[in-house]
This record gives structure tokens, sequence and C-alpha cells, in this order.
């Protein structure tokens, strides 16, 4: 292309109203680069996180404490639930802690000098205080799969029941479009695992109790827990152990025999 000289060269692009194509930036993102990180660039997780659970356009009635949602965040911050959502080691440590502080502070101390006896060996009384540590374990996951089952099934709900003031005015709030996926993906994905990981707790839990018992009834030889399992006494010195509350005549001549006079009830002919 030759250029006369005298004549200025061509323009080859100026934005002008007869142009028909947009003024088209360079930068891929063309927001100013003090703004590419503004509020409205958060993701939509975040502002559930800080608080605005619902948008502004459904028209919800549900007190903001009685959202399913927002259960869902105080149950995860709250003590002891927020243990199951936690990594698998730390929940195993804290559930092993929990046991073990029980057992050592409240069941050693109570089979030691209470139920168990004196006669009772040192590994029986441990194994009590073992078997009282698992039970406090699992009363404690029971109600943690309690709570996290109550906010699951709510999540998982098309409809939230609420309270406006009282027990005595419930209400009933179908769910809108966006709210009942964005609550079904939580509970899908962020509460059933939790449900499961307790659930296999729990079947764990009821395994070593029942094995605790088992073997605490084999070393007392039925001494212990026996008479809760068969109703019958174990034999003591060759003689029948007295039952409280029932009279005999040969237990009241045992302690008392200046008082009788006559044979005993045993010792009358039939």
């Amino acid at each position: 292309m030759y250029i006369l000289p005298g004549k200025p060269s061509p323009a080859t692009f100026f934005p002008s109203a007869t142009n028909p194509r947009p003024l088209i930036s360079p930068f891929k993102n063309p927001r100013p680069f003090h703004l590419r990180n503004s509020p409205s660039r958060i993701s939509l997780s975040f502002s559930f996180r800080k608080g605005n659970n619902m948008p502004s356009d459904t028209g919800c009635p549900v007190p903001p404490e009685q959202l399913p949602i927002n259960e869902y965040q105080t149950l995860s911050t709250s003590f002891p639930f927020s243990w199951a959502v936690g990594d698998i080691v730390e929940y195993c440590s804290r559930l092993v802690a929990t046991g073990a502080s029980f057992a050592f502070f409240i069941g050693l101390p109570v089979a030691w000098f209470g139920t168990v006896g004196v006669e009772s060996d040192l590994l029986s009384r441990s194994l009590c205080a073992v078997s009282s540590g698992i039970l406090f374990v699992t009363i404690a996951v029971v109600r943690m799969y309690l709570g996290w089952a109550y906010v699951g099934n709510r999540l998982l709900s098309a409809t939230v029941e609420y309270e406006e003031t009282g027990w005595y005015d419930g209400q009933i709030w179908v769910k809108t479009a966006e709210v009942l996926a964005r609550d079904r993906l939580l509970g899908s994905y962020t509460v059933k695992p939790v449900l499961s990981r307790l659930k296999y707790t729990l079947v764990s839990l009821a395994a070593s109790l029942f094995v605790s018992i088992i073997v605490l009834i084999n070393i007392d030889g039925g001494q212990l827990l026996g008479p809760f399992f068969t109703g019958k006494y174990a034999a003591d010195d060759g003689s029948s152990r007295v039952i409280p509350g029932v009279y005999s005549d040969e237990s009241a001549r045992s302690f008392e025999p200046d008082a009788f006079c006559g044979p005993g009830e045993d010792d009358l002919p039939r």
C-alpha cells in the first residue's frame, strides 16, 4: 500500500455513533482491578454462612432461627454435635478420650467401692469401669445421631414446620424451588455422611458393650451379674442366700436363737 505525500494516513478505527460495533476491551476481565474482588463476586455459599440464608424475594414467613439451614449451622458448631463433622481421627480421639475419662473418674470408683464388692478381683473392677465408659459414649453418640437426623429430615423435606409465637400456633411453609434445591443438596452431601458415620459408631459401640458384658459374666462366674440374667442366686457356705424382704425362721434363729423355744418350720412333721 502506497501513501501519497501530503495526504493523511487512513484511520483504522474511530468509535462513533455510526459504528455498529461496540468498543471491545482486549482484557479478559473488563472490570477494574479494584472491583474484581468485590462482594458481588463472592459465592452464594459464603453469603449463606454470613446469615443471608434466604433470598429476599421468597416471602418466607419462617423465623430465622427455625430455618433448616440455620439449624444446620447451629448444630455444626455446637457441642458435641460438631465432633461428627470433623476429621475421622479427631472424631475417634474425642470419643475415646470421653469414654476413658468417664471410666476412670466415675466408673472405676463406683466399681471399686460400690456394687462390685471387696471380694472381686482387679480385672472385674476394671472391666466394669470400661463397660461404663462404653455405655456413656454410646448415649452421647445416640444424642448426636438424633440431632443430626432431625436437621437432615428438615433439610430434605419439601415443607418446613415452624411456630410463630409458641407451640399452639404451628404453621407449615412450602419451600420454593431454589430453597428446596439448596437444602437437599446440603442434606445429601453433608448430613447423610455424618449419619452414616454415627451409625457405624453405634454398631461398634454396641458390639463392644456386649462383648464386655459377656466377658464380665464369665470372669465372675455368675456371682456379679448372674442373678440379673438367670434369676438364681449363688450359694454361700452351703446355705441358700436370704432374699431381702422375705421372712425365714432359719435366718431369724441364726440372729436371735434365744427367741425361739421350739423347733423351726423346717423341723415340723409334714
